[in-house]
């Protein structure tokens, strides 16, 4: 992640960088992926088989977290280029290292849709949703939208 720190003239042809701040963040995550079976929609009921076809919606992420714990996510490499090592104050380094972290959240939230993150989510919620409909005495199959 590198937060560049630019003149505040105003350039209509290009844009002056002088400097910035570079921050390598190591990543440890994770989130959670979650169905919400109020959504659920019966059809196909047959009250005399004991059938239903229940329609879930795709899971999505919930509570994304960047690790912050002893063996998390760290911190390196923090390093200014240009001449952003001799001006005064931290401010463009703090700002690089909070869009470091926003970064950091977002790709939590992105690798929890992974397609075997998904397809293992999908698998637990149609267990404990057949699971449930077989201790009602039903057969349930399960789609997803």
């Amino acid at each position: 992640m590198t937060k560049e720190r630019s003149s505040d003239i105003a350039w209509p042809l290009w844009n002056l960088t002088y400097g910035g701040t570079r921050v390598l963040l190591i990543l440890r995550g994770d989130c959670l992926l979650v169905t919400d079976l109020r959504l659920a929609t019966y059809d196909a009921v047959d009250q005399k088989a004991k059938t239903v076809s229940v329609t879930l919606k795709t899971p999505v992420t919930w509570q994304p977290r960047v690790n912050h714990d002893e063996n998390g996510s760290r911190l390196y490499a923090i390093s200014n280029v240009g001449i952003e090592a001799i001006l005064p104050g931290d401010e463009n380094r703090k700002q690089a290292i909070d869009a470091a972290w926003r970064l950091a959240q977002a790709r939590v939230n992105r690798a929890g849709l992974a397609p075997d993150a998904m397809r293992a989510a999908k698998e637990n919620a149609e267990l404990v949703v057949k699971g449930w409909m077989m201790g009602l005495g039903w057969d349930a199959k399960i789609k997803w939208m």
